[in-house]
């Protein structure tokens, strides 16, 4: 199943028109109130909506109800409300060799807070500072999770999305501890997106092509295979110590490329678009504004 939060309502997409919009059933509406209408409702119910979900297109494709029609601009996060975002560093071989550091011996965490959340199509402020662009997989909770084996570990996986953890790099290299958290929090540093996922829909999903470009040039291309420590082992890692809930988000590291690695140093500018993918699941497109409006 694709999912999509179109202007704050859960919809489950089932195609595209020959204009170019795309068309989903509000789940609201198509489960008689069952669920929703805000999508963090479907997380807390995650598998009683399966199965509604299963038997409700039994033979149609889609549920019966509601037809809504959008375009990217009018899709929020899949995940708005989350009650933790994790966020993991180092997490590809090559992004450690590029920052010059020694891949770690366990997952490198830290976070995102929510207020940087956004959807997949938007205008950023640039805040002062060296803004850098960083693609991920993103992972949203589907059930409460706490101590899970690496084995089982995916059973707690809602579905996949596209993430951006974009980063000002002067704060989060500033003081005598780094600032991690804060310098990726400005508003509409964590772009998410177009939709969920669910994992079934992916012959792979262990292994997608990841990357993004700045004005159309290749800036990141990656498979996740590579990644250091895979979902699987990043649940397991983080539910050993912090109980999971549905709707939590676990950005899963970037790949080589970024933009402070280069010789000299890249840096977003205004009127930049920032092009990011992950194969079968989607894409985000964001512009970049100075402060006040101006590209």
């Amino acid at each position: 199943m694709y999912i999509a939060n179109v202007r704050g309502r859960a919809v489950l997409v089932t195609g595209e028109t020959a204009t170019g919009e795309t068309t989903g059933v509000d789940i609201a509406g198509a489960s008689h109130g069952r669920f929703g209408p805000a999508p963090a409702d479907l997380y807390g119910a995650w598998d009683e909506f399966l199965a509604w979900a299963e038997v409700a297109a039994a033979g149609r494709g889609a549920p019966e109800g509601p037809v809504v029609g959008f375009t990217p601009a009018d899709l929020g996060p899949p995940s708005p409300t989350p009650s933790q975002i994790f966020a993991i560093g180092l997490n590809y071989r090559d992004h450690a060799d590029e920052a010059g550091l020694a891949l770690p011996e366990r997952p490198t965490v830290f976070t995102k807070f929510a207020s940087s959340l956004s959807g997949p199509d938007t205008t950023v402020v640039l805040p002062d500072g060296e803004v850098d662009w960083e693609v991920e997989l993103v992972v949203v909770i589907g059930r409460v999770t706490r101590r899970a084996r690496v084995a089982d570990a995916w059973r707690a996986v809602a579905g996949l999305t596209v993430g951006q953890d974009i980063s000002e790099r002067r704060l989060q290299l500033s003081g005598p501890a780094p600032q991690f958290s804060l310098a990726k929090s400005h508003p509409g540093f964590g772009p998410t997106g177009p939709h969920l996922v669910t994992p079934d829909e992916l012959a792979e999903p262990d292994d997608l092509e990841i990357g993004c470009s700045v004005n159309g040039e290749e800036v990141q291309k990656a498979r996740t295979s590579r990644l250091v420590f895979g979902v699987d082992e990043l649940i397991a890692h983080l539910s050993a110590v912090a109980t999971l809930h549905p709707g939590d988000l676990i950005f899963t590291g970037t790949p080589s490329g970024v933009g402070a690695a280069r010789t000299p140093a890249r840096h977003l500018a205004p009127g930049d678009e920032l092009v990011s993918y992950v194969q079968g699941v989607g894409t985000l497109r964001q512009t970049f504004v100075a402060a006040g409006g101006r590209a």
